[in-house]
């Protein structure tokens, strides 16, 4: 019998439907033959998604994925702490979406500030390589310096959009990769989401998935 290896997800937006346990749902799909392993610092009401093994301090694993969130880098709290850590420490594949991609960065040396607005749209985002794509994004933190990350992708609204680290198995996005049109469609069925929130986005398919965007990327 050959032992599953292990994906890490720091589930920080565990207490809802649809950001939560749908889009958890999508992003490990792009991991298969993985144990799930759920860690939500941030709550003691994480949902039962039906899947995954929720675990109450980070441990060991293969690979590591830390999701968005509705808290704010740029208000740090307690539990952040042990996040950082865990960026600091890591050693195998770290993946930072949104949230992820803030605290990696400031963890990492890096500046997250507070907009006065949120950004909530689909936005093109220009890659190093002169490649671009429509991604969806949904934030009001900025990473406005990305300390040892180096930044590989910028959209107009938003400077430091995708970074990798130049010698460390680390890619981070600040847009949602994991927001299928269907995850966005039931979350306003269960309330995630406005009609008037879900409407700023279109009804436009992202281009890069999460495999594309993180985990295979061509960039």
């Amino acid at each position: 019998m050959i032992d599953l290896q292990k994906l890490l997800v720091v589930d920080l937006l565990a207490e809802r439907e649809a950001f939560g346990g749908k889009g958890v749902e999508e992003i490990v799909k792009h991991f298969p033959n993985h144990e799930v392993l759920l860690w939500a610092p941030h709550t003691d009401e994480a949902r039962d998604y039906g899947f995954g093994i929720r675990i109450q301090e980070p441990t060991d694993a293969d690979v590591v994925v830390i999701t968005g969130s509705r808290r704010n880098v740029s208000m740090w709290e307690h539990w952040m702490d042990d996040v950082a850590k865990l960026v600091r420490d890591c050693e195998v594949p770290l993946y930072g979406i949104c949230f992820g991609h803030q605290i990696i960065c400031k963890a990492l040396g890096g500046e997250v500030i507070r907009a006065s607005e949120s950004s909530t749209m689909m936005a093109e985002v220009t890659y190093s390589d002169g490649t671009s794509s429509m991604q969806l994004f949904t934030h009001q933190d900025h990473v406005v310096d990305a300390g040892e990350m180096k930044v590989i992708g910028s959209a107009d609204h938003c400077e430091i959009a995708v970074c990798k680290h130049p010698n460390r198995p680390i890619r981070t996005v600040q847009f949602h990769p994991e927001a299928v049109k269907s995850l966005l469609d039931y979350s306003v069925e269960c309330g995630d989401l406005s009609v008037e929130e879900r409407t700023a986005f279109g009804n436009q398919e992202q281009d890069l998935d999460v495999t594309d965007s993180l985990i295979r990327p061509k960039f």
